[in-house]
């Protein structure tokens, strides 16, 4: 952990809605024109897309699986070199994970390459004078027994939907913006389903906050869902680890949130139309005392 270069790791599995607790940093950073170094999960991935298919064929040969959750198909040591990296120099090496033709079209702009979707661009030093390392994605404060991600982190915030919404989201996602059956989809599911419960869970025991959406309508059978729930069919439970840690003001927050409720001494539930307001005034605070500590 550092003062000087603190790093921040949002993490949550695929289609859990890690986008929005993304959105509501980038209008922090923003009010408070403070420069980011972005870190996207998926760029420490081991395999890109065509090398990942064939490790998924060459593992169900032998009996296992692959998924993009566990360490085999991760670098979860370069995560953690960059981590601690960063937090004593300010400095570190990332790459990116292209996603799309879009993206392709811009980073080869950018770096005067010729790469396509689902492969990655060479590994580039972070910019350098950043005021802190943002992460988004699965692994933000992974543990195995090679390596520890989490013990670099200086706030991690986890966004967990209960699973059945987690799955609902994904089936989708998934369907609608890559044309996959509802078939494949849920062998996917199974198939990483080891690895979630071993190296995802557990990470949101360490995080500092999470963000967990329940729906209010019934979500039984996730595989035969129509629709997912709105962020009005919903709350949003908030636990955090320690209070006193970041001097959260619970009484404050429930006269800004209209609503709004404490569950247990550490958890407060908003309406889920309130994620993205609660998340801003709940973080922009932590992260102007991180801003301030650096300048001690």
């Amino acid at each position: 952990m550092s003062k000087k270069h603190p790093v921040v790791a949002v993490t949550g599995s695929s289609g859990a809605g890690t986008t929005t607790v993304k959105r509501a940093f980038e209008h922090i950073f923003h009010r408070d024109n403070i420069s980011a170094a972005v870190i996207e999960g998926d760029s420490f991935h081991r395999f890109d897309r065509a090398a990942m298919k064939a490790e998924m064929a060459a593992f169900a040969q032998r009996g296992s699986s692959l998924s993009h959750f566990g360490p085999a198909a991760n670098r979860f040591d370069l995560l953690e070199d960059l981590f601690r990296e960063y937090g004593e120099t300010g400095m570190g090496k990332k790459r990116y994970y292209i996603h799309s033709a879009d993206e392709a079209c811009q980073l080869n702009d950018r770096l005067g390459t010729s790469l396509n979707p689902g492969e990655f661009t060479p590994w580039e030093d972070v910019p350098a004078g950043t005021d802190l390392l943002f992460y988004e994605g699965l692994h933000g404060l992974v543990v195995t027994e090679d390596s520890n991600v989490a013990q670099h982190v200086d706030l991690g915030v986890g966004v967990v939907p209960i699973v059945n919404l987690e799955w609902i989201q994904k089936i989708h996602r998934d369907n609608l913006e890559r044309g996959y059956s509802a078939e494949a989809i849920v062998d996917t599911i199974m198939r990483r389903m080891p690895d979630y419960i071993r190296y995802i869970t557990p990470q949101f025991s360490l995080t500092d906050i999470n963000f967990q959406r329940v729906p209010t309508v019934d979500t039984s059978n996730p595989f035969i869902a129509r629709d997912i729930p709105t962020p009005d069919e919903s709350f949003v439970i908030i636990r955090f680890k320690d209070p006193k840690r970041f001097d959260i003001d619970f009484s404050y927050l429930l006269s800004m949130i209209h609503d709004s409720f404490m569950s247990r001494r550490n958890s407060m539930v908003v309406p889920g139309g309130k994620m993205g307001f609660a998340m801003e005034i709940i973080l922009q605070p932590i992260i102007e005392r991180m801003m301030d500590a650096r300048r001690v």
